[in-house]
């Protein structure tokens, strides 16, 4: 079941990536349904590596139909190729022509997000993660309550997999992304 107000527009499944899952990266990617989403973090390489490296899953994406977005600036997702941009800091001109993700995990951020026009925003935190430790997860209450606050389609980020998605799913988010449960 996908949310009722938004049409199959953007993938339901996305992969970000990370120091990691860096070793089986090239495999995760394969192991994505065709048309999936991937948001390429890699925050840990200097410039020069994160470009080559980006590039490198540039090219296997384009092979399975994936979406891939930048985690970066709009005018570095327009020199490297990507298809969009990830990030919440980024307002409606500066993000033309590219898809805009955003990360929120409260109410004064979903709004912000709104604002700036971001196409998808990826909500967390759904369960306990190893990126935050100690973080509490959001409740299913609370996850509601915030996915209606959201214009645009909700994924659902924060310990997520496959079954963790369909045990979610009826609070209206539209799908899920993952580090860990994306790795193979």
């Amino acid at each position: 079941m996908h949310h009722p107000c938004f049409p199959d527009l953007y993938p339901q499944i996305w992969l970000m990536t990370d120091r990691r899952n860096e070793a089986v990266l090239e495999e995760s990617v394969k192991g994505l349904p065709r048309g999936s989403g991937i948001i390429f973090r890699h925050y840990h390489l200097d410039s020069d590596a994160r470009r080559s490296r980006f590039l490198s899953i540039k090219a296997l994406a384009k092979r399975r139909d994936h979406i891939l977005l930048l985690a970066g600036s709009p005018k570095l997702a327009r020199q490297w190729g990507a298809d969009g941009v990830h990030g919440r800091q980024w307002k409606r001109h500066q993000t033309t022509s590219l898809l805009h993700s955003a990360p929120v995990h409260n109410p004064k951020e979903i709004k912000a997000a709104n604002l700036n026009g971001a196409d998808l925003l990826f909500l967390s935190p759904a369960f306990a993660t190893r990126s935050h430790p100690g973080q509490r997860p959001l409740s299913q209450l609370q996850l509601k309550r915030l996915i209606v606050l959201c214009r645009k389609p909700v994924i659902l980020l924060g310990g997520m997999d496959a079954y963790r998605f369909r045990q979610r799913e009826h609070l209206g988010a539209h799908g899920w992304a993952a580090i860990d449960g994306l790795s193979t």
